[in-house]
This record gives C-alpha cells, sequence and structure tokens, in this order.
C-alpha cells in the first residue's frame, strides 16, 4: 500500500507539539514521529544562517496529502517552511491503519 510521508522542521519543542497534536485532532496524519533536535544550515534574505530546530515526519494518506500540507502551511510559525513529501510503499497492514486512522469522521 502506498503512504505518504511529509517532513517539516520547527523551531522548538512548542511549535512539534502544536503542529502535531492539530493535525492528529483533524485526522490529517495517523502519525506524527518527532525525528528529534537538528541543526539545520540556509540562506536565508541573502545570508547563511544556521538554526537547532525540531524535525517531525508525518505519516499520512495519498487522499489527505495535500490537506496536510495545507495544514502546515497555515500553522507553521516559519513564513517559508519546509514542506518536502514523497509516497512510499507500506506493508498492508500499516498502510490500512493509515487510511483508516485519516478518514473523516462523519456524524450520523
Amino acid at each position: 500500500m502506498v503512504v505518504v510521508l511529509m517532513l517539516t522542521t520547527v523551531p522548538d519543542a512548542a511549535a512539534a507539539q502544536s503542529l502535531a497534536d492539530g493535525a492528529l485532532t483533524a485526522r490529517l496524519a495517523a502519525c506524527v514521529s518527532e525525528l528529534g533536535a537538528i541543526r539545520s544550515r540556509y540562506h536565508w534574505q541573502g545570508k547563511v544562517e544556521t538554526a537547532d530546530e525540531i524535525q517531525l515526519l508525518f505519516k499520512t494518506s495519498p487522499v489527505r496529502a495535500l490537506e496536510l500540507e495545507r495544514f502546515i502551511q497555515a500553522h507553521h510559525p516559519y513564513d517559508t517552511p519546509e514542506i518536502v513529501s514523497w509516497q512510499a510503499t507500506a506493508s498492508s497492514s500499516y498502510g490500512q491503519w493509515v487510511t483508516g486512522e485519516t478518514q473523516r469522521l462523519f456524524h450520523v
């Protein structure tokens, strides 16, 4: 089965928790792994910058990937957040779990 992995970085633990909790509550991701502290070096406004960040890896279904990307963009503390995604082949049971956990809940 195919799942989508989406990666972003945030400045601190509070931002990581807020973004992860929001995506999980909205069922845009089945799981968010906090990959830990990293040091990023990048070009920004004409200079090379260095920042300590926390990397997050979201696992979602292909049908929810665009919504998750928009959610991250809207709720991210950075003006230009890193949002990188790719499709991956998952085991059948894991793929079914991701799909099930990212379905919209309908109230009858």
